[in-house]
């Protein structure tokens, strides 16, 4: 059986400048990275994405590709993009999945582990 593997990275970086806590618009930027681990060649179709608020608050968001691409990844090969989030707090978490295709035509998920949507606590 074919083994399918994927490393996914991911950075987090707060939009301060973008963001207004009064209006409860806390913007975020993530890069992630998704490198194929396997042996066989595969494409990224589309993705979901579960964005959890402080208060609990979940969106759903699902499409194809990821900044308008479905990135065709070799063994050892890895793609790399920056996309954003906004919520109405200053701390959330965010998860998903990637959904793939082999070059066989065999689907596969690809989880993204959840991570924090944090806004730096600022000391005075």
């Amino acid at each position: 059986m074919t083994q399918f593997s994927a490393q996914i990275s991911v950075q987090v970086q707060f939009l301060e400048e973008q963001s207004n806590a009064e209006q409860g618009q806390f913007h975020f930027a993530y890069t992630l990275n998704i490198k194929n681990d396997g042996e066989v060649t595969f494409q990224l179709i589309a993705r979901e994405w579960v964005i959890t608020d402080s208060d609990g608050k979940v969106n759903q968001i699902k499409g194809l590709g990821v900044v308008g691409q479905q990135p065709l990844l070799k063994p050892g090969q890895a793609f790399e993009y920056t996309s954003w989030a906004t919520i109405p707090t200053p701390v959330g978490t965010m998860r998903g999945t990637y959904y793939c295709i082999s070059e066989d035509a065999q689907m596969f998920e690809v989880p993204i582990p959840e991570f924090s949507l944090t806004m730096p606590r600022i000391l005075h």
